[in-house]
């Protein structure tokens, strides 16, 4: 036999997607944090409730023309120094929480600058609920009376929800109650945190309109961090920091006794059934109140990494997301129990994000791990930066590009919301002063570029189709049976009720069968209504009876009303000196609890100081290990360098040493050069003397010349000093004078341009050039607009190593630009020979019959020809004028 099977419920269909012009922008707020000092400058005003205005600081320049730029910006909404808490949460949490009541999900997070106020944003401070204490509060406001019992509604590991009956939910609890606690147990209302009576007023509270009253809800609560770009639960139970586990000097994980080392495990993003990003293996914690949520809340925010930087004291290094996730079940038709269908369960979620704050290196002065974290935080902005960016680009330009949602972990895990999963609002926290005004400047862009993107509107849940008013109708139900019960004086409980009315129904006389068989048939109808009235006359008489009991009830009921009236008096007595007891306990209540306030808060301050103190030791140790190892480094590099300059030193005494013997031996051999050629000369003199003089004086009065001697080659022997003027020329003998005229004399007026590095010749042969010529050392525009020629004196050694003078002559024109220009037409030149050898043969002239002193015109002839051309010596040199001849070869250098 084929057993048949039991029909399922219909597995919900897919939701459609919106069409495009069901969208709506990215709701983007602003909040303006208060100056930490009056006097300091403030950069940020407020223009209107939607428009902000940024104003440079002094001393910045903010565009190229080195004008003072003022840019204006627009929000959904500004909320300036003055708006409190509550304010903010009406107009931007209360209707995502309103949405997640009614099946639609959310995403809240706050982005700034460090330093901007966004963790007080979130989170709030004690009296300053911030936008998620006072969201849990407006949940279980709106869903408290209708909350199923813990573990009815339990979570899978695949982002979904169970359903279990009240027996396996019973159960359920028995067990975890027993067992040790590997998750987290909900915390219970003996140990809730004393700070968070203070974090909400009560007169604030608020709740949701339109709660569907036959539901059930649970609500699950998870906290994660995105840290380095790793995803890690603030809620998982560890004996260790998950994030940053103790090591020891060996480089092995410190254990302690009885306990294994837990490596730090990041989790997974993964993706559901219905294509929604959630972490896999994230602890979920189903809590019943807001205390307990938010002391939940509480444990995790201790294990959130802050750290002390330069423009925080206490800076989030890590991106924090608080989940709250609402399961509603619909209950069944009699909307006592709740549906046992899994389909039919619908999940909501709303995502707080807490963002890091975006900060610069260069004013942290982050190092080692702090620098790290900043890369990364920045990294990560950066990307949700470059999705934001494509988003819009697609939207407005109609292109196609792929959104790099997964180029980070805060992307990745929130690309749903921007894909049409639910609503995205962002709160941006400034700070007004100037030292921010560059960042600020940053934020405003994406602000501003953030709300141009548009996100599909989620599409509402399918509605249950069974009957509304289901738990009412059930309630009221039992309400009246239970006050009837009352009055009749019997159990109030439900058992006994249905007992109750089962005996009434069996003093009811039986009915007759009703079963017609034939249309002619007149004895059924009868009996039946013989049976009906006779039901109906017991009624009445039960009715009545009923009656007399209620009067004989009430009656009893007044005279107990009276003895209860002399009661009450004495009872109100007591109350009285009982109120006076309760006002002293309520004082010394009220200063416990302040105490019990204050030590919280100073345990916390404690915590937070032990972190920072164990963050400075450990950059202590770090600086402390640098210190010794740059120190051992200097130590090194010293005792290098003084070996080096020991090692230079030597070396400098050795090379010294060195070139004194060579410049010595050099000199040396210069001055028996200089000697040599001295002596040459001097006999090159003496032999042009005696050519000179040997046709005046006769050949046997001609005194036999002294033979000079040559120079010695001890270098101890100094020569003998010459004067530096030439020979006199014996009396009576005729000179004529020769003058080379130089090409250069007119009646121009000459520019000599001589260089003061030329050496002073004193020869005979001088460059007529006239009294007006102008004379200088550099080349002069001035002077040249004054002359129409220009000479340059241009002196160059020549091979033989005497000095070469060329004289470069050109004519000055002016140019049609109103200068001056130089065109070179001639070089002459004047050079300085020596006489190649000592001994030369007088040639005898044709007429030799002149006696004594009376000498023919061919002898000077004869000598003037063999000695045709002179030569002045160098200036400064002791010798006189020389001669040399023609035929002979040049005397090289030695």
């Amino acid at each position: 036999m084929i057993r048949p099977t039991k029909p399922k419920t219909p597995r919900r269909p897919a939701p459609k997607k919106p069409s495009s012009n069901q969208k709506d922008p990215v709701g983007v707020y602003c909040r303006v944090r208060p100056l930490g000092v009056e006097d300091e400058e403030c950069c940020i005003e407020v223009i209107s409730n939607t428009t902000i205005q940024l104003h440079a600081p002094d001393g910045l320049k903010a565009n190229r023309n080195g004008e003072f730029k003022e840019t204006q910006y627009s929000f959904k909404k500004v909320f300036c120094i003055k708006t409190s808490q509550m304010e903010l949460f009406q107009d931007v949490a209360k209707p995502l929480v309103d949405d997640l009541i009614h099946s639609k999900n959310g995403l809240l997070f706050t982005y700034g600058v460090t330093g901007s106020g966004k963790t007080f944003t979130m989170t709030g401070a004690p009296g300053q609920g911030g936008l998620l204490p006072r969201s849990l509060d407006m949940i279980f406001n709106s869903i408290g009376p209708y909350q199923a019992k813990r573990f009815v509604l339990k979570t899978d590991d695949k982002n979904g929800v169970e359903v279990q009956t009240q027996v396996d939910a019973l159960l359920e609890r028995q067990k975890r109650e027993n067992q040790p606690t590997v998750v987290p147990k909900t915390p219970s209302r003996q140990r809730l945190d004393p700070e968070f009576a203070d974090m909400i007023n009560p007169e604030e509270a608020c709740g949701a309109d339109g709660v569907d009253e036959d539901s059930s809800y649970s609500v699950f609560v998870s906290y994660i961090e995105i840290y380095n770009n790793y995803i890690y639960d603030l809620l998982e139970e560890a004996p260790y920091d998950p994030i940053k586990p103790k090591w020891n000097g060996g480089g092995t994980p410190q254990r302690q006794p009885n306990q294994e080392f837990i490596a730090p495990q990041s989790k997974l993003l993964r993706e559901d059934q219905n294509h929604n990003m959630y972490v896999a293996g994230c602890t979920e914690v189903e809590v019943k109140s807001t205390e307990e949520a938010f002391e939940v809340f509480w444990r995790g925010q201790k294990k959130r990494r802050i750290a002390n930087t330069q423009l925080n004291r206490e800076s989030s290094r890590s991106h924090s997301v608080f989940i709250i996730k609402l399961a509603q079940a619909p209950l069944d038709a009699d909307g006592d129990n709740i549906l046992q269908d899994k389909n039919q369960v619908s999940v909501s979620q709303l995502c707080l994000v807490d963002l890091a704050g975006s900060e610069r290196t260069s004013r942290t002065r982050a190092e080692g791990n702090r620098l790290r974290e900043a890369g990364n935080i920045n990294q990560s902005l950066m990307t949700l930066r470059t999705c934001i960016e494509v988003l819009r680009e697609n939207q407005m330009c109609g292109t196609n590009k792929m959104v790099p949602y997964r180029d980070s972990k805060v992307t990745h895990l929130f690309k749903n919301y921007f894909d049409g999963e639910g609503k995205v609002r962002m709160v941006v926290c400034v700070n007004p002063k100037a030292d921010d005004y560059e960042e600020t400047m940053l934020v405003m862009r994406f602000a501003e570029m953030t709300q141009e993107v548009e996100v599909a509107r989620p599409v509402d849940r399918p509605i249950c189709g069974l009957a509304a008013g289901r738990r009412q109708k059930n309630q009221a139900f039992k309400d009246e049976l239970s006050r009837r019960l009352e009055e009749r004086g019997g159990p109030v409980n439900a058992e006994s009720t249905q007992s109750v009315m089962h005996q009434l129904l069996q003093n009811l006389p039986p009915l007759p069968a009703s079963e017609i068989t034939d249309p002619h048939d007149d004895v059924t109808l009868p009996r039946l209504i013989e049976a009906l009235e006779k039901r109906h006359k017991i009624r009445q008489m039960m009715t009545q009876e009923y009656n007399r009991a209620a009067d004989m009830f009430k009656s009893k009921l007044q005279e107990l009303d009276s003895s209860l009236v002399s009661k009450e008096n004495f009872i109100q007595d007591q109350r009285g000196q009982l109120g006076e007891k309760d006002k002293t306990l309520h004082s010394q209540k009220t200063e416990i609890d302040r105490l019990e306030k204050k030590s919280k808060m100073l345990e916390y301050k404690i915590e937070i100081l032990q972190k920072t103190t164990n963050i400075y030791e450990d950059d202590k140790r770090t600086l402390q290990q640098e210190l010794e190892s740059r120190e051992q480094r200097l130590q090194r590099e010293q005792t290098e360098k003084r070996r080096m300059e020991q090692r230079m030193q030597g070396m400098v005494q050795d090379t010294k040493h060195k070139w004194e013997k060579e410049c010595e031996r050099r000199v040396c051999a210069k001055q028996l050069e200089m000697q040599n050629k001295l002596w040459v000369k001097d006999e090159k003199l003496k032999q042009l003397k005696a050519i000179v003089t040997e046709s005046k004086t006769p050949s046997d009065q001609r005194p036999a010349p002294d033979k000079p001697q040559r120079p010695s080659r001890e270098k101890d022997r100094v020569p003998a000093k010459r004067s530096a003027s030439p020979s006199p020329v014996p009396t009576g003998t005729p000179v004529r004078a020769v003058h080379r005229r130089s090409h250069s004399a007119g009646g121009e007026r000459w520019v000599n341009h001589k260089p003061s590095s030329n050496v002073e010749l004193d020869t005979v042969m001088q460059p007529i050039l006239g009294s007006n010529a102008i004379k200088v050392s550099a080349p002069s525009e001035k002077a040249l607009a004054k002359c129409d020629k220009y000479m340059l004196t241009h002196q160059d050694v020549a091979s033989d190593g005497e000095i070469q003078t060329k004289l470069i002559k050109g004519e000055v024109f002016k140019t049609r630009g109103g200068g001056q220009s130089v065109q070179f037409t001639d070089i002459e030149t004047l050079r300085q020979e020596l006489p190649t050898g000592p001994s030369r043969k007088r040639r005898s002239s044709e007429g030799n019959t002149a006696q004594g002193g009376d000498r023919m015109e061919g002898d000077w002839t004869d000598v003037e020809t063999r000695c045709s051309m002179a030569v002045e010596m160098r200036a400064g040199s002791n010798l006189g004028p020389g001669y040399q001849h023609h035929g002979h070869q040049k005397r090289r250098k030695p």
